[in-house]
């Protein structure tokens, strides 16, 4: 007997051997392994199907995340827009209050001017009135037969007058 030469009995309770385990493997051990293999095949078919499912939701996520980011934009260009028309606004109105506000000290100043002059005019025609008074008073004291003597006597009465306001 060789060994590569074996004999027919030798190969024949080989076989029979041979197809006992396959028949004992494929009615216990077979269907354990294929269940477990179909099992880990479910459970791979339920995560992709599971990645899959949380892929869909998170590009479902992400596109709005980018609506609401969009809409969160456009309310807050809305808002810069708006705080900008109520800034020109309150700028306006603010020029439009201090143009009445110099428009009103301009007239009262004018106003008082205007009562400061009255009065300086009306100081002055009585200071006028006064010294016209004074100046008849001393011509009158006077007989002035020459116009040239008239002339002397205002011009000396002026001179009195200015010298007796200076002091």
């Amino acid at each position: 007997m060789g060994l590569f030469k074996p004999e027919i009995g030798l190969v024949f309770w080989m076989l029979v051997v041979f197809l006992i385990i396959l028949a004992i493997l494929a009615k216990y051990a077979w269907p354990v392994i294929i269940r477990s293999i179909e099992q880990r095949a479910d459970f791979i078919d339920s995560g992709v199907k599971f990645t899959r499912e949380a892929k869909q939701r998170l590009d479902e996520v992400e596109t709005k995340v980018e609506e609401m980011l969009a809409e969160a934009h456009r309310k807050q260009l809305a808002a810069l827009q708006e705080t900008e028309r109520m800034k020109r606004e309150m700028i306006e109105n603010a020029k439009k209050e201090a143009a009445d506000e110099v428009r009103k000290m301009m007239e009262e100043a004018k106003a008082s001017m205007e009562q400061a002059k009255r009065e300086a005019e009306k100081q002055m025609r009585r200071q006028v009135s006064r010294l016209s008074l004074e100046i008849a008073e001393k011509v009158l004291r006077k007989d002035l037969s020459k116009d040239t003597a008239q002339v002397e006597l205002v011009d000396r009465m002026l001179d009195e007058l200015e010298s007796a306001q200076k002091l």
